[in-house]
């Protein structure tokens, strides 16, 4: 496999200086009203698997870690054979693998981070790029699922364009240029804590899952923070409902002002309303009875 590699000191500084404004500073901020602990319930029963002592400090290292791992928004500049469409495509139909293999919300965002954070070091060519595709869900299945996809099935969902030894080679050549670091802060993981931090009713979890789901075609809202994903679509989905969009608990525990999220929303709402038609994965997933018909959902834009 020939290497292409793009400059990846290019890459680190100009991240670093992207996001150097979305740094939390708690005190540029006053909160008004109750804020709740989000935390005390799971405290108190016990749970084990809700680490309670020290989850708040967790998502404080997401948030820095978020920054150090953000992909460069302008990357396809560097490929030279593929563009935003052919990766929006490509996203399209990974949806729709994730769902036939039944795999967990995660996996699906890891996935597509994955392909993003070595398209952004590594030109790829117009036939190898569902090679990428394929080989991604594979890294973050290992990594997310208890089972994850075997190659024989990854080979069919391809129709054979693939051999094994071509993904075992692709897989090779994916962790070799991203170091082997595959764990990154992903958009849902922040989209769990804001749902909770909101007290979200199920249309609202449906309807933000869907919303987030929607960003993953998007090359232009790279430009966003996953953090920044997750607290638009929290936005979106509790002023479409009718709620309050923005909470003093919310504040607290996402970090961001409503003003702050109002621009990001407004651009969310803007990508989907000129999204491809014929990439319908995510909104045939959301149209079924499991996730509550959500896709048929008007969207309010009125901010």
């Amino acid at each position: 496999m020939t290497d292409h590699y793009i400059d990846i000191d290019m890459v680190q500084s100009y991240i670093a200086y992207l996001y150097t404004d979305f740094r939390w500073n708690p005190d540029s901020y006053q909160m008004h009203g109750n804020v709740d602990d989000i935390d005390a319930r799971d405290e108190t029963a016990g749970d084990v698997l809700c680490v309670t002592s020290y989850v708040q400090g967790m998502y404080t290292y997401f948030r820095e870690k978020e920054v150090t791992t953000a992909v460069l928004p302008v990357y396809m500049e560097s490929q030279p054979h593929i563009n935003e469409r052919m990766r929006s495509i490509l996203v399209d139909w990974l949806v729709e693998v994730h769902l036939k293999f039944k795999l967990v919300p995660e996996t699906l965002y890891l996935t597509v981070n994955i392909i993003d954070r070595f398209l952004q070091i590594h030109k790829v060519s117009r036939p190898k790029l569902q090679l990428v595709g394929v080989t991604s869900l594979l890294i973050a299945s290992k990594y997310e699922e208890i089972y994850p996809p075997e190659l024989r099935d990854l080979v069919y969902i391809c129709d054979r364009a693939y051999t094994r030894p071509d993904i075992i080679e692709m897989e090779e050549c994916i962790l070799k240029t991203l170091g082997y670091q595959i764990t990154i802060p992903s958009a849902h993981a922040f989209l769990v804590r804001y749902l909770k931090a909101g007290h979200a009713d199920k249309r609202i979890v449906q309807l933000s899952c869907y919303i987030l789901d929607s960003t993953l075609q998007s090359y232009d809202l790279l430009r966003y923070l996953p953090s920044q994903l997750a607290a638009a679509a929290v936005f979106i989905a509790r002023r479409t409902v009718g709620r309050n969009a923005w909470s003093p608990t919310l504040l607290r525990y996402a970090e961001y002002c409503e003003e702050e999220i109002i621009t990001v929303a407004r651009d969310v709402l803007r990508e989907k309303s000129i999204a491809n038609p014929e990439l319908r994965a995510v909104n045939k997933k959301y149209s079924g009875h499991r996730y509550g018909g959500v896709a048929s959902t008007v969207l309010v834009f009125d901010f």
